[in-house]
């Protein structure tokens, strides 16, 4: 399609705060990978993803300890946040960083770049309470997936929202999470895994909940500036 404007840039852009976010979550991803190689950190590279796991990595031992003793160390509360930012290898970051870049984008431009750090950030540390607070797991949990799921859960409301105005079916909305969540519920019955999901899901309930108070001027507005892109 041709435009007037030829200063316009060939992409949209993205919004910094996704930029920055993004590049949090792959920098600690790029260095372990360098000293898993031995470019970095010689022979004691090799152990930097395990040591980061446990420094950063949030724990249900750590968790129960903090609850039984009344004492919260900034280090272990750090650990609410930091998980995200830890993952356990290439794909498992890869795959996460894809998910904050596209979704996070579109959550940006929907609603603001604060209510997208609002959303990550609320469903990071959300996603390690139900951690805690419904499973005793002996695995750490790592990985910016929490979040991730969050920020789906803020699409989802979008998404629930144009289904209202176009009179579809708005259960249509919630179909990405359902496919994402079935794939951790099946891979984790036949081969075996961790109950992440629990985390995975509380960070979808906070974003989608979330959306609702920092959509543009409340669901109202959204829906009204979603009605006029419908009508273009």
């Amino acid at each position: 399609m041709y435009h007037d404007n030829l200063n316009a840039p060939p992409v949209n852009p993205l919004p910094p705060a996704v930029v920055v976010v993004t590049l949090a979550l792959a920098a600690p991803e790029l260095i372990l990978q360098a000293a898993d190689r031995g470019f970095l950190g010689g022979p004691a590279g090799i152990g930097w993803r395990v040591d980061a796991i446990t420094s950063y990595g949030f724990f249900d031992a750590i968790f129960d300890w903090m609850l039984q003793t009344g004492q919260f160390p900034a280090e272990h509360l750090l650990r609410f946040v930091s998980y995200a930012f830890v993952h356990g290898g290439l794909g498992h970051a890869a795959f996460a960083i894809v998910l904050t870049l596209a979704i996070g984008k579109m959550v940006a431009e929907a609603f603001s770049q604060i209510a997208f750090l609002t959303i990550f950030f609320a469903s990071t540390i959300v996603g390690a309470l139900a951690y805690g607070v419904f499973l005793h797991s002996n695995q750490p949990l790592i990985g910016a997936y929490p979040p991730a799921y969050g920020l789906i859960g803020g699409m989802s409301y979008i998404l629930w929202v144009r289904a209202r105005i176009e009179g579809t079916s708005q259960w249509r909305a919630f179909s990405l999470i359902a496919f994402l969540l079935g794939i951790q519920v099946f891979f984790g019955l036949v081969f075996g895994g961790g109950n992440e999901w629990v985390a995975d899901l509380a960070g979808f309930a906070t974003g989608f909940a979330l959306s609702i108070f920092l959509a543009p001027g409340g669901a109202g507005r959204l829906m009204e500036a979603l009605e006029r892109v419908r009508r273009r």
